[in-house]
């Protein structure tokens, strides 16, 4: 049986650290940017079809979510409340024709950035190569080979 307490490597949390960072850096900006309602963020607001009015409580929005990622205790829900964001920007730029990958490229990094710091999310979802044995094959080889 494996370990209930799994550990991420050190490269591992380092790396998954540092996306994390960038994708924070760059959703603080977002947020701050919409919670000052600056001249580029509102003219894309009109330009989406949006009220310039709702920028300052999508702002806070994606500040709440931001704030939820970058706690340990609340990484996971964190990233499953970006994701939503990020999915409700993928349809936004859908609908306005525009280019679309960008808020999904960014919703692989918060997930990405995250599994590769938070052993909780590893354990839940274990990565292995298509060769690796199964869980119930390396129990059935263990247990032969005491038998």
């Amino acid at each position: 049986m494996e370990s209930a307490t799994q550990t991420v490597s050190k490269t591992s949390l380092w790396v998954g650290r540092i996306i994390s960072t960038l994708v924070v850096l760059f959703l603080l900006f977002d947020a701050l940017a919409k919670l000052m309602k600056i001249a580029p963020v509102l003219q894309a607001f009109t330009q989406l079809g949006f009220s310039t009015s709702l920028a300052v409580p999508i702002g806070a929005v994606l500040l709440a979510c931001t704030i939820l990622y970058v706690i340990p205790s609340t990484s996971i829900l964190g990233a499953i409340l970006l994701a939503a964001y990020l999915g409700g920007a993928t349809v936004t730029h859908l609908r306005a024709g525009q280019p679309f990958y960008f808020p999904i490229i960014f919703g692989v990094l918060v997930w990405g950035g995250l599994y590769l710091r938070e052993d909780r999310l590893q354990a839940l979802i274990p990565l292995r190569s298509p060769n690796a044995p199964s869980q119930a094959q390396s129990t059935q080889v263990r247990i032969s080979g005491v038998s």
